[in-house]
């Protein structure tokens, strides 16, 4: 069976929502050099390829079905972050808006009557509870920690044996 035109586009979209989240964590782990947290550093990087692996995941599923990759314009990702903890918010809250477009994705899959779609999105939902569970615990013990000192180094360090 076919992968509808409104999947198709609906899932290309979302090709390019991963592939812009590769970039944002690829500058956010520049960011964190910069300011000499290169374990925040290898985390981000980490974290951008696994968003590339997405990425070409919503890709050979595409051409599976039958359909065709069509590649959207990325954005400049922001270069400028407030310090760890507002890099890790802004993780978060990208997580949050990624689910929510998995979750849009999958009701559409149900609405299309396109069960074949829902298989790859079910893991794209259960891979979201692990993405927002990651960043919420990184978050959480930076404000418990703050984002300077000791503590800090401790939590890098820790981060970079990801």
């Amino acid at each position: 069976m076919e992968l509808s035109k409104k999947m198709q586009d609906a899932i290309n979209e979302q090709i390019r929502e991963e592939l812009a989240s590769a970039y944002i964590y690829l500058s956010m782990a520049a960011y964190c050099e910069s300011i000499n947290l290169q374990g925040c550093a290898h985390w981000m990087q980490a974290q951008s390829n696994e968003e590339m692996e997405h990425a070409m995941k919503f890709y050979g599923y595409v051409h599976e079905r039958g359909g065709r990759v069509v590649l959207g314009a990325l954005e400049q990702p922001p270069i400028e972050f407030d310090g760890p903890l507002d890099v890790f918010e802004k993780t978060l809250a990208h997580e949050q808006y990624i689910t929510d477009r998995i979750h849009k994705l999958y009701a559409l899959a149900v609405e299309e009557n396109d069960y074949a779609s829902l298989g790859i999105l079910q893991w794209f939902v259960d891979e979201q509870v692990e993405e927002e569970n990651s960043a919420t615990e990184i978050l959480d013990i930076l404000k418990m920690i703050g984002d300077k000192g000791q503590a800090l180094f401790m939590l890098d360090r820790q981060l970079g044996g990801r």
